[in-house]
């Protein structure tokens, strides 16, 4: 039997993290090893317990998830972050991905919506929730693109690195995996948001897994 996915739950309301537990501590697949009500805490417990998936608000009393997502992954990029939010804002989306967030979720989003995400995430994999990739992909549309028609029309270098972007990497992550500079993988993605007429980077991922690159 597999080892059970050891999660983090970072929120500051007691009565958020204590539904989140509640759903998860009995599943078989998965234990929680430790709870955070602020973005340091979060930071220290994931160093303490190393999590293999961190579930995270974007925004906490003493700063923002974003950043203390950020700082997680740089210390260990084998640990996974789900954000879980009320907020579906095109920033918060946006700077989540950029600090290396796999998956962007809503706080109604059903138990099994939650828990499928971990899942998937936890497997290496990215998720959006589809609020929110909804929204991005209308702004997409309604600004003229055709998904298809331009990625059709990508370099197959372009796609690899749109694929990767559509997976949650960063741009050094991404240079790793295709051997690249960091800086060349920049000028790809600065690029690809001019080709896809979108000025985020969450919009080139909700069009990545729109298209299913990733």
């Amino acid at each position: 039997m597999e080892k059970p996915l050891r999660i983090l739950l970072v929120d500051d309301h007691e009565v958020v993290r204590a539904g989140v537990r509640m759903l998860l501590e009995h599943r078989p697949n998965m234990t929680i090893v430790g709870e955070a009500s602020t973005a340091a805490a979060a930071i220290a417990e994931a160093a303490r317990t190393t999590p293999d998936v961190v579930i995270m608000d974007v925004r906490l009393p003493d700063g923002s998830g974003v950043e203390a997502c950020r700082e997680i992954r740089s210390a260990r990029p084998a640990t996974r972050v789900l954000m879980l939010t009320s907020f579906a804002d095109e920033e918060a989306v946006d700077a989540s991905v950029m600090a290396g967030a796999s998956g962007y979720l809503l706080k109604q989003t059903r138990s099994a919506e939650l828990i499928h995400a971990i899942e998937v995430v936890a497997a290496g994999e990215s998720l959006l929730d589809p609020t929110v990739t909804h929204q991005l992909l209308t702004r997409f549309r309604r600004l003229g693109g055709s998904g298809g028609a331009i990625i059709d029309a990508l370099t197959e270098q372009e796609r690899r690195v749109l694929a990767l972007v559509g997976d949650g990497m960063t741009n050094r992550e991404i240079a790793a995996a295709l051997h690249l500079s960091e800086k060349t993988v920049k000028n790809y993605v600065s690029t690809l948001l001019g080709k896809l007429h979108v000025q985020r980077r969450a919009a080139a991922a909700a069009i990545a897994a729109k298209q299913k690159l990733s």
